[in-house]
């Protein structure tokens, strides 16, 4: 055990040791009262027992893992015991690591392959041009992208259920707590099956955007995500998103529930079906905030964690401070699209290029496809770039980004504005949430060119507006009583030490549908008013005839 003296500041231990020295000269009553004082000195300096926790991590891969991750190394650093399950094609996901121990579990397909065919489809079918039939063909690409990956996940998961070995292993580890990513639906079916207490990190579940699953959603007032609205929409806007909420309901009970339906009649108890799995998790850490979100109906175990993973910036490395300093006045613009997209299409970069070799802006640019030939000396190509600590700096004037969330919320952390060129996926939605706070613009794949490219960015640079409202949105997300991460830490902890949180957790998933929307109770009451209404008809019509016969008596 580490001595408590040795946590202790130079002046703290002078007045501890110091005393010691004349020991040999006091009265005894004074002798005694000193080993009180020391006894209670120490006590207090003495940290707290740590009572680790032993957590089963299943994760998603790609920039999910990014955000899961940082998580992990914070409960690692708080002592407590992590273990996490991952594909043998992981991306990013390493065997090996000082935070936790793995369990890899052999896929036979490739999430990757399938992830970049997609992508390269999805960016050529935009280019094209916005219209009914390059909808539907993006939303059928979608479709089938996300079947294929949710069978692939799926079986692996089964392969663990069929592995007694393994199970037994997993049971015999008494876990406290499985957390999860629950954009797959693997890890949840993985809980639910050891019986252990589950923690979600989360914005998507299998479904679409987390909230729908579990907390009221007017879609009056509350946009689907992929609609591309807000939450002040016009009638026909209404309809729209009502619309997009009909491909989610498709997405859950054709593409996507019936596999997960298989494995809880085989493998669950009683069986089982992903959406009432979602609504029993204990808490839900949840990747966003309403300095971000529109506002909305919540429920008791959310807790908004959105920017957790934000971290102050550090400083660069030389070569590229030195370059970032060179830039002068004008500042530095930095530009990615994240990890899925190495680079934009060959015509794309070089005219993006073109119009960083013209300004008296520093750019610093990650790509990994071909340099593009129009390429200036004052654009610098990296293959990975520190973005954090760029967006921290004080020379760093616009963010150049895909709408990804993760670079969402550190360009609010850090109040620098952003130019946004969404691809896929959510990232239209969320640059649409900081255009609508006028701290960010967006420019559609199919409309970018040399021309509305740099429109873009000169109207982000000189707009100071988008500067000011940016870092309003950061002194917003700041002032919190406690700290993202520091949230999130307690509530994964508060699972372990109470053994769950059911007391934070509606009972409405449990209710069919009809009984959650009251129609049972609307038809027992339009019965009864109907029958009150037909016997008051009837006792009316039967004073009436009988009235009527009683006058024909008396006339004969």
């Amino acid at each position: 055990m580490k001595n408590p003296v040795d946590g202790l500041s130079v002046c703290s231990q002078e007045a501890i040791l110091l005393p010691l020295v004349s020991m040999g000269t006091m009265p005894l009553h004074r002798l005694c009262g000193m080993f009180v004082f020391l006894s209670v000195c120490l006590i207090s300096f003495t940290p707290p027992p740590c009572n680790g926790g032993n957590i089963l991590a299943f994760p998603v891969d790609g920039s999910h893992w990014i955000n899961m991750k940082i998580l992990l190394e914070e409960l690692h650093a708080r002592g407590h015991s992590i273990t996490v399950i991952r594909l043998s094609d992981s991306w990013y996901i390493p065997e090996q690591s000082p935070i936790y121990t793995s369990i890899t579990i052999e896929v036979f397909q490739s999430f990757q392959d399938l992830f970049g065919v997609y992508l390269q489809e999805n960016i050529r079918a935009q280019r094209e041009g916005a219209s009914a039939l390059t909808f539907f063909k993006l939303t059928k690409d979608f479709l089938s992208l996300i079947s294929e990956i949710h069978s692939m996940w799926i079986d692996a998961v089964a392969r663990i259920f069929d592995d007694e070995n393994l199970v037994k292993r997993l049971m015999d580890a008494q876990y406290d707590l499985v957390l999860t990513d629950p954009a797959i639906g693997s890890g949840v079916l993985l809980a639910k099956y050891l019986k252990l207490p589950l923690v979600l990190n989360v914005r998507w579940v299998t479904s679409g955007e987390g909230h729908l699953v579990m907390a009221p959603s007017p879609l009056s007032y509350i946009p689907v995500f992929g609609s591309g609205l807000t939450d002040k929409m016009t009638f026909i806007q209404r309809v729209k998103n009502i619309f997009f909420y009909s491909i989610l309901v498709f997405q859950q009970e054709v593409v996507v529930g019936p596999t997960y339906d298989a494995v809880c009649e085989k493998y669950i108890e009683g069986g089982c079906d992903i959406i009432s799995l979602l609504q029993e998790a204990d808490i839900w850490l949840f990747r966003s905030d309403f300095v971000f979100e529109f506002p909305r109906p919540t429920m008791p175990n959310v807790v908004y964690i959105g920017g957790f993973q934000c971290k102050p910036a550090e400083p660069l490395p030389a070569d590229l401070e030195d370059f970032v300093q060179s830039a002068g006045e004008h500042g530095v613009i930095i530009m990615t699209l994240g990890t899925l997209v190495n680079a934009l299409p060959r015509e794309l970069a070089d005219e993006v290029a073109s119009v960083f070799a013209k300004m008296p802006q520093k750019v610093i640019w990650r790509h990994k496809g071909e340099r593009p030939s129009t390429l200036g000396n004052n654009t610098l190509i990296v293959d990975w770039m520190p973005q954090k600590d760029l967006l921290g700096h004080p020379q760093t004037r616009v963010f150049v980004a895909h709408g990804g969330t993760n670079g969402v919320q550190e360009a609010i952390y850090h109040g620098v504005p952003v130019l946004g060129i969404p691809l896929f996926f959510d990232q239209y939605d969320n640059l649409l949430r900081l255009q609508e706070r006028g701290s960010g613009k967006i420019i559609q794949l199919a409309d970018l060119n040399a021309r509305s490219f740099e429109q873009g960015i000169h109207e982000v640079l000189r707009d100071d507006r988008y500067r000011q409202n940016m870092q309003r949105l950061s002194r917003l997300h700041r002032d919190q009583p406690m700290a993202p991460m520091d949230q999130a830490v307690f509530w994964v902890e508060y699972v372990i030490r109470h053994k769950g949180a059911s007391h934070l957790r509606t009972e409405a998933y449990k209710m069919p549908w009809y009984s959650y929307y009251s129609l049972d109770v609307v038809l027992l009451l339009i019965t009864a008013a109907t029958g009150l209404l037909l016997s008051t008809l009837a006792v009316f019509r039967y004073l009436c005839c009988r009235g009527r016969r009683t006058t024909k008596t008396k006339q004969h």
